[in-house]
Formats: structure tokens, C-alpha cells, sequence
């Protein structure tokens, strides 16, 4: 049996607007092996977001609509399956801890019942059992006094217990696939630590595979094998983690990891990436990264890079790798 769980292949969701079409996906190709934590890195509007809710086929339409590729979870293509089928899958062999807790649960049903839902209708647990288990899993992600919280309803809740309830929801079925979007984002430190420990627990006990979408680079340098970048809804490069911290090749890749703070070293000012994300329905015309990129010549500017194999483990698509940018 292959270990590849899931490959996306060419994946393309448009936004159809009153102005314009917004390719915010647009020819994403990558693949997770089982019990592999691939983490899917970008700045806000890179299209991290909306490849994720591509493979739950969670994009509103209208005006959201995936218009091409493939998206294969374990020898099926998603795309193919009828919703009964996606119900099926999702939050039981797929789920996915949602970036807004808030707007993710449900305000009129308490939290144990909403944990419980998924273990009724997918693991035919019966009423009380399902609660004793919705239970356990707030008491493993840190939540004090589980046994009252699970009584709860979300806005009598903290941003960040919300989020924990979010990750107990969607750990409670045991997935083969976890799709993280920034996970971490509204809690401490501390509970940060404790949810990625539990997530990689999760990882080594039972195999699952995860996607780890976010912005924050020491998560990926802890938590993730490989890492694939995002810039304006396309991969321009993937790499195994050590070898990405190591040696980046695109230049938005090297902006990103320059923008880090760093305890051995002294800076007044830190670096940061000049410009902003250029509009998606009026791209460059070359490399959508071009006009930020300190290292740009007029092949950049005239024509667009193609995700380019460099190594049997890395891709990248910039003209710099590619025979010069000029």
C-alpha cells in the first residue's frame, strides 16, 4: 500500500465577484504521506486558507468555486464524491481545526454536545459515552475543570478555550488527516506547547497525517517534515524543513526567514519584505513576487516560473534557479 494518504494535483478555486474573478487557488499541486506533517506556510492571502477548505469542500459557492485539479485522500478523489460521501469523511477520517473558534461553533448547543456529535453520528457511541469522551479530550487539551466546561456554551468561554475546544473536536474521531489552521494563534505560550504535543502524541500514536497552516516559523521548525510556500494562491517552493531553514531558494522563502528574530544576534530594525501581496485579479504579468523582490531581473518581469524539481525532495519555481533572471 502506497504511503502517500493524500496528493493534490493541479487544484484551482476561484472566487467569482461582481468585479472580477480572484484565482485564489490557482494550480496548487502537493502530496502527504501517512503520519507526515507537511506545513503549508505564507503570508495572509497567499491562498493557505482556502486550500485547506478545498480538501474538506468547505468553499461557500457562490461565490467560491474549485475549478480544476484533483484532490486524492486515500486512493478516492474528493471532488468526485457525492456531500453524503464528504459528510462521511469529514470529522471522522479528515478533520480540520478551524483559525476562528468563535465563528466555528455553534453558540446555542454547549460544547460537550457539540464534541459529541461527531463521536454519535461517526463512531455510533451512545449518548453518555460520547459526553465521557467529549470530556476526556477537553481534559486533554488543558482545560480545567473539563467536567463542568463541557456544559458550557462558547460565549461563556475565553478566545482561548474556545480554540481548545475547537482541537478537541476535532481530534475526538482519531483522522487520518488533521488539518491545522494556525492552531495555536489565540492561546499562551504554555497551552501552545501543550497543544503541539498533543498533536504530535497524536501523530506518533495513530499515524495521522497533518497539515499545518500558518505564519509562525518556529511551529514549523518544531512540528513539521516538509513545508510547502504560498505566495498569491500558488507553491513557489518545497522542501524537507532542515533543508528550507538551511539553504532557501526562492527569494520570498529568504524574506520569510530573514524576518525572524534571532537571540545570537543583535539588529536594530528586523528585515521585512518591502511592498504588500499585489491584488489577485491584477497580477504582474511575470513572477507575482517580482516587484518585492530584491533580486528581480526582466525575465521576472516578462514571464511567469513554472514549480520546478531541483532536487529528488525540493521544488521551486523563481527563474533564479532556472538559468538567471536576466
Amino acid at each position: 500500500m502506497s504511503d502517500v494518504l493524500l496528493k493534490v494535483e493541479n487544484l484551482k478555486t476561484h472566487f467569482f465577484l461582481d468585479d472580477g474573478v480572484v484565482p485564489a487557488v490557482d494550480g496548487v499541486s502537493f502530496h502527504l504521506n501517512r503520519g507526515e506533517t507537511l506545513a503549508v506556510v505564507g503570508e495572509s492571502g497567499s491562498g493557505k486558507s482556502i486550500t485547506s477548505l478545498s480538501i474538506m469542500r468547505l468553499i461557500p459557492n457562490p461565490p467560491g468555486r474549485i475549478v480544476g485539479g484533483n484532490i486524492q485522500f486515500a486512493g478516492k478523489n474528493l471532488l468526485k464524491l457525492s456531500e453524503k460521501e464528504m459528510r462521511e469523511i469529514r470529522g471522522n477520517r479528515i478533520s480540520m481545526i478551524f483559525q476562528e473558534p468563535m465563528t466555528s461553533l455553534n453558540p446555542v448547543y454547549r460544547v460537550g454536545d457539540q464534541i459529541s456529535e461527531a463521536l454519535i453520528n461517526h463512531q455510533g457511541l451512545k449518548k453518555k459515552e460520547a459526553m465521557e469522551k467529549a470530556i476526556e479530550m477537553l481534559r486533554l487539551t488543558g482545560i480545567p475543570s473539563p467536567e463542568k466546561r463541557a456544559y458550557d456554551f462558547p460565549h461563556q468561554m475565553s478566545g482561548g478555550m474556545r480554540q481548545r475546544v475547537m482541537i478537541a473536536m476535532a481530534l475526538a474521531c482519531r483522522p487520518e488527516l488533521l488539518i491545522a489552521d494556525e492552531p495555536t494563534t489565540a492561546l499562551d505560550v504554555t497551552i501552545q506547547a501543550q497543544i503541539l504535543e498533543l498533536m504530535q502524541e497524536l501523530k506518533e500514536q495513530l499515524n495521522t497525517a497533518i497539515i499545518m497552516i500558518t505564519h509562525d516559523l518556529a511551529v514549523v521548525a518544531e512540528m513539521a517534515d516538509r513545508a510547502v510556500v504560498m505566495y498569491c494562491g500558488k507553491v513557489v517552493e518545497e522542501a524537507p524543513v532542515e533543508e528550507l531553514f538551511e539553504k532557501p531558494l526562492h527569494p520570498y522563502t529568504k524574506g520569510l526567514l530573514a524576518s525572524i528574530p534571532r537571540v545570537e544576534e543583535e539588529m536594530e530594525k528586523l528585515y521585512q519584505i518591502e511592498g504588500t501581496v499585489p491584488n489577485l485579479m491584477h497580477l504582474p504579468r511575470g513572477c507575482a513576487f517580482a516587484p518585492r523582490c530584491p533580486e528581480a531581473g526582466s525575465r521576472c518581469l516578462g514571464a511567469r516560473p513554472q514549480l520546478t524539481p531541483v532536487s529528488p525532495t525540493r521544488k521551486v519555481s523563481c527563474w533564479l534557479v532556472e538559468g538567471g533572471v536576466d
